[in-house]
């Protein structure tokens, strides 16, 4: 190209005024230029560069070019006038004859170039035909002429022997390369914007020496890996499995499986480090099912992450609350030059991006994310190629709809070359063989299904397993199963252990009767503490604080104390109880909760325990009596909705007979009489709800299957550019946002304290700390405040239209009211069904 044809179509408005604007063929070789670095060992990297650099083609242009320096709106985006230009006869015919192949592949890879800005173009060819005219001929002579260049300056990219089914699964890869490559290549500070005057050539080869520093200071670079012993402790038996098995070629999945307390989250990290060394990915992603679970991890990942590379990674946490995690602050503020893991202001500055860490935490949310037609749902899914993807409680997965999700995601994982890891400890076999089956379709690899039902088990599809363990050197044993008639009966337990002085803990299923038996204890002069879902942030967090200090590994205090919570205290959370007594529950969620008894035996071995053994109550009706479908609703009473009744009822039914759960010996054999697909039939009176059961589990599946992206159809046409809430995750019953505020002083404060209203950070800290969520049809039958009144209307006049319609203030008054019917309290949390601290629940 001519100097002339550089210099007429600016890519960038000046970063100042009287500096220059960046040419638009200097900016899409900045951006090339940090591909190849992200690509350097894709066997298609001269390929994909080549496309990479004409991705923003489309601001050659008039309409593109009088936007920037007059302002005039564009009735057509560049990216969508990118693909036009490559979709013109003489440019898509130069391309295929110099790239080889056909049109076929070459299409859906321009197309995932194009899209670049989370969506996938959708114009069609008369819309094309109508971009290109208004560009005008001379821009579609200079984007001729920056194409032939660009096959001179990659003469390596070819087409040969791709066929289109190839290119539309790499257009997902493709296109989430090429929107980090543009994010970084469009960084001022790292590609200063200069005048045209060096050939493309010459421009290229100074943008080559610029990216490698650019991806570094964006974390980018991945870090090598280091092969030296993580842990100092004498391992466990599945750590030492995880140690020792054979890893196969190629992409590879592994299964662990074992009981709570078990050390697996220990095991990952070690067989992790191992597909690290081997070449399987160059970081970890651990996603776990909830935010607090998340958050948890993080604090144990921090301090071993550092162990498994050569020099510093980059370690994120990931989930819409990751700002308020005091952790991942440390991490943010961690100086440069330190021996400890670091998040720079590049990678913390979205939810995306910190999938793109050396070492991502967060939800499972995250990872799905990349396999719904959202916005950006390719960037996720590169980040994630890129490493050992790390699923905990992987059974949390097993509803039809989330169970879609995951099986998806595995296949593209496998897909795009990347390995996994899920950890387990009550994972069905036909979930198991599910998983196993959708990636090796991911990796092309024939399928063999494995129903081996030995536990615990580390098992790697198609590849080896180790399924014969020591015992570990200090357990439990097994713990006993007593059914307790109703709730009084656990009361009275309840407080005879506590007066032994007992640490004890009460899981119930729905939040209204956690706090219901929290208030039947406090009645009874019993210190009891109480967790569930219906608190605002900031007092969640300091109840979950509390709850650590008392009830974990090096707990204090704890004698004597109940613990009531809900499905919070089931998964990954690390509390050792002496007591325990559970609502009833499908039978792989008691095991879950029974993994927090008797926990820590190296710390409170049995002697020093003030009861005899671990026994297990379940509050929970006989299963041998069942005269119609409300057999449970006569014991519990909102909690005997959360679950199938079928599943409950055949738990019931499996621990009357068998007394105890055995870890590991029989804990394959309950989770399958509940789970498996030879469970036994239900009474007469139970099979209408269980048909009722299956019939919601085939809606979801067929949701899922709807909901996700279309692989084979390649991103143009399988992907989407929605919002993430527009497809959800998760499938529950909707919920409302309500934020919390208090009067002070004459005006209103956030619930969670002041902020300075200058400071956009502290302030919306506080938000999120004041926010608690509630159903949103329990909320629909209450007179909720008028968000139009002056005083309401006034607090948040700034607020975007999205946040007024999913957010709803409400003030909390000095009694604890909100207003009839329902009110908020510090200890108790949000409380229907009351409208002044001294009503009853």
């Amino acid at each position: 190209m001519q100097l002339a044809q550089i210099e007429r179509w600016p890519g960038k408005s000046p970063v100042e005024p009287g500096l220059p604007a960046h040419p638009a063929v200097y900016h899409m070789l900045d951006v090339a230029a940090v591909a190849e670095v992200l690509l350097a060992d894709h066997p298609r990297r001269d390929l994909f560069c080549l496309l990479i650099a004409l991705h923003d083609l489309g601001k050659i242009g008039r309409v593109f070019r009088d936007m920037l320096l007059n302002g005039t709106v564009q009735d057509r985006r560049h990216w969508e006038v990118t693909e036009a230009w490559l979709r013109d006869p003489e440019i898509e015919g130069l391309l295929a004859d110099r790239l080889g192949g056909g049109f076929h592949a070459l299409r859906p890879l321009v197309a995932a170039t194009a899209g670049h800005h989370g969506r996938p173009p959708r114009a069609m060819d008369h819309d094309w035909r109508q971009m290109r005219d208004r560009a005008g001929a001379e821009a579609r002579a200079d984007a001729t002429a920056f194409v032939r260049a660009c096959l001179d300056l990659w003469p390596g990219a070819t087409l040969e022997g791709m066929r289109q089914r190839e290119a539309k699964t790499l257009t997902w890869f493709l296109a989430g390369v090429t929107t980090v490559a543009d994010w970084v290549g469009s960084n001022a500070e790292w590609f200063a914007p200069r005048n045209a005057g060096p050939t493309l050539a010459e421009y290229l080869a100074d943008a080559r020496q610029r990216a490698p520093d650019a991806l570094r200071a964006a974390g980018l670079l991945p870090p090598s890996p280091k092969a030296d012993p993580l842990f100092d402790f004498r391992l466990r038996p599945m750590q030492k499995a995880a140690r020792d098995i054979e890893l196969p070629p190629g992409p590879m999945l592994a299964i662990i499986e074992d009981e709570t307390g078990a050390g697996k989250s220990e095991a990952a990290f070690i067989l992790a480090q191992r597909m690290l060394c081997a070449g399987k990915g160059q970081g970890l992603y651990v996603a776990l099912p909830t935010m607090a679970t998340a958050d948890a991890m993080f604090r144990r990942a921090r301090k071993v992450v550092g162990g498994l590379f050569q020099d510093v990674p980059s370690l994120t946490l990931a989930h819409g609350r990751a700002g308020l995690s005091v952790e991942f602050r440390d991490v943010r503020n961690t100086a440069p030059g330190s021996d400890d893991p670091v998040c720079g202001d590049w990678l913390a500055a979205s939810r995306r991006r910190a999938l793109l860490a050396d070492v991502g935490v967060g939800t499972i949310d995250q990872a799905l994310l990349a396999v719904l037609p959202t916005r950006f749902a390719t960037l996720r899914n590169w980040g994630l190629s890129r490493k050992i993807l790390i699923v905990d409680e992987a059974h949390e997965l097993g509803e039809p709809y989330m169970a879609h999700e995951l099986a998806t995601l595995l296949r593209l994982h496998a897909m795009q070359g990347g390995s996994a890891i899920l950890l387990t400890a009550t994972l069905p076999l036909d979930l198991r063989a599910r998983l196993s089956r959708a990636f090796a379709e991911g990796t092309g690899q024939p399928f063999a299904e494995d129903r081996d039902p030995a536990y615990p088990s580390l098992s790697i599809p198609a590849g080896a397993s180790v399924r014969s363990f020591d015992p570990p050197e200090m357990t439990k044993g097994d713990v006993a199963v007593n059914r307790l008639p109703d709730a009084d009966a656990a009361l009275d337990l309840l407080a005879r252990h506590a007066a032994a002085g007992a640490a004890c803990v009460w899981v119930r299923n729905a939040v209204d009767d956690a706090i219901a038996a929290v208030a039947a204890l406090r009645a009874r002069g019993i210190d009891a503490d109480l967790l569930h879902a219906r608190f605002t942030l900031a007092d969640r967090k300091r109840v979950e604080a509390g709850m650590m200090a008392r009830f974990g590994r090096d707990g204090t205090g704890r004698e004597g104390r109940v613990l009531v919570g809900t499905q919070v205290l089931e998964s990954s959370l690390d509390l050792d109880f002496d007591v325990m007594v559970s609502d009833l529950a499908p039978i792989a969620s008691l095991i879950q909760r029974a993994g927090r008894l008797w926990r820590h035996m190296d710390l409170r071995p049995a002697n020093l325990r003030p009861v005899p053994g671990p026994v297990l109550h379940v509050v929970a009706p006989d299963p041998e009596t069942v005269t119609d479908d409300r057999w449970l609703h006569g014991v519990l009473d909102r909690g005997a909705w959360v679950y199938p009744l079928a599943d409950q009822w055949r738990t019931a039914a499996v621990l009357t007979e068998t007394g105890a759960i055995r870890a590991p010996d029989n804990l394959r054999a309950l989770i399958e009489t509940v789970h498996g697909p030879d469970a036994r039939p239900v009474p007469p009176a139970l099979e209408g709800a269980e048909l009722e059961t299956i019939g919601e589990g085939h809606a979801r599946s067929s949701h899922a299957r709807q909901a996700t992206i279309r692989i084979e159809e390649g991103y143009r046409d399988g992907g989407g550019g929605s919002d993430d809430a527009e497809y959800p995750t998760r499938l529950g019953q909707p919920t409302r946002t309500l934020l919390l505020l208090r009067r002070e002083g004459g005006r209103l404060r956030f619930w969670s304290g002041d902020a300075d209203p200058a400071d956009a950070h502290a302030t919306a800290e506080a938000e999120a700390l004041s926010e608690v969520s509630a159903s949103a049809k329990r909320l629909a039958g209450l007179d909720l405040p008028d968000q139009e009144g002056p005083e309401l209307a006034g607090f948040r006049k700034d607020w975007p239209d999205w946040r007024k319609a999913s957010v709803t203030l409400c003030v909390v008054g000095d009694d604890s009211a909100i207003f009839k019917g329902l009110a908020y309290d510090t200890d108790l949390g949000l409380l229907f069904g009351r409208s002044s601290h001294g009503d009853g629940p």
